[in-house]
């Protein structure tokens, strides 16, 4: 295939780069198949009429008005490797014209859920405590340290939000032989039920759960969903894990209920990242703390490489993207996504 003969892709993954998201051998058959174009998100409009007019997909979710988009008369795809779906452009423009917007976010599924995982287990069992506890002198040793453990197993559990991170973190959860119930209003009882959980009302997940999983994205319906009153009616000691948005709760009405000793809580997102230095969940007892760290790995960051190559191999056939999960018409604009900063 000759130089002009290759498919043209504007790459525009800000703050994320190319050798983050492709694997070297990933990114030299991008270069191999396609004529790439770099270029800022915020410049795309400048790339210029015949840039515009030859490219086919876009590496990125940069933002774009309607204009621009009628400048990109071959455009097949826009290959989202931030994950959120941000409201950046005119969705409805691209419906219509059969363009997908296509988002590789479920490569962080399994490293959040793994994480999801380690911090139940560790306000279960104490473990960064007694660890600390121990360097400095102070460990209790053999039952005196487990007056406040419990067990997962056996447990009862309640997941908020049951999309690629709550079906990954049920399969993590699987061998723990718990009761399972899912809180998810866009899927239907019977999908919940097939993948193994008990389909139930949130009221139902707050108060019969001893660990509450939240993997909910932040939707127009959800947002400051969990508050003072969803966090009363949890079981006295239960633990509340944040692994999805910060915005799914009111994040002092959290705070609050850890520090009146109502709930243990961990976090690995929250409200201002980072958190200034004086706030006082930095030192809260009883509340496990993660830098937004739980999907940053390099194994899920080149996955999403793979499955880009993969599913504009499939367009080039004429064929529909089959890795990537599509953005959905009646769905997409209810998103109240933020755009990632840090990697």
């Amino acid at each position: 295939m000759t130089e002009m003969h290759r498919p043209l892709v504007i790459s525009a993954p800000a703050p994320r780069t190319l050798d983050l998201i492709f694997t070297p051998t990933a990114l030299a058959l991008l270069h191999r198949r396609y004529r790439v174009v770099e270029a800022d998100p915020e410049d795309i409009a400048g790339l210029g009429d015949e840039t515009l007019g030859e490219a086919r997909y876009i590496i990125g979710q940069p933002p774009l008005d309607e204009d621009t988009l009628q400048r990109l008369p071959r455009l097949r795809a826009i290959l989202n490797v931030e994950s959120n779906l941000l409201d950046n452009m005119p969705y409805e423009v691209l419906f219509r014209r059969g363009i997908h917007v296509l988002t590789t976010g479920q490569v962080f599924a399994e490293p959040v859920a793994e994480l999801g995982l380690a911090m139940a287990l560790n306000l279960a069992r104490g473990i960064v405590d007694a660890d600390l506890a121990f360097r400095d002198g102070r460990e209790l040793w053999g039952g005196e340290s487990n007056r406040s453990a419990r067990l997962l197993s056996g447990s009862e559990i309640g997941i908020i939000g049951f999309g690629d991170l709550g079906r990954a973190l049920n399969r993590v959860l699987s061998g723990f032989h718990a009761r399972i119930r899912a809180y998810d209003p866009w899927l239907p009882a019977s999908l919940l039920k097939d993948s193994g959980v008990e389909p139930a009302p949130l009221e139902t997940v707050l108060t019969q759960s001893d660990f509450v999983f939240v993997v909910a994205a932040v939707t127009s319906e959800n947002e400051g969903l969990l508050g003072a009153d969803a966090f009363a009616k949890m079981r006295r000691g239960a633990a509340f894990i944040l692994l999805s948005r910060a915005g799914v709760v009111d994040f002092d009405a959290l705070v609050a209920a850890v520090e009146r000793g109502h709930i243990l809580a961990a976090s690995d997102v929250f409200p201002e990242e980072p958190l200034p230095l004086d706030h006082e969940v930095r030192l809260l007892p009883g509340f496990l703390r993660s830098a937004h760290r739980a999907g940053a790995l390099d194994v899920a960051f080149r996955k999403m490489g793979d499955m880009v190559l993969e599913d504009m191999e499939l367009m080039d056939r004429d064929l529909p993207p089959m890795r990537c999960k599509r953005a959905e018409r009646e769905t997409v604009r209810r998103m109240r996504s933020r755009p990632v900063t840090v990697n």
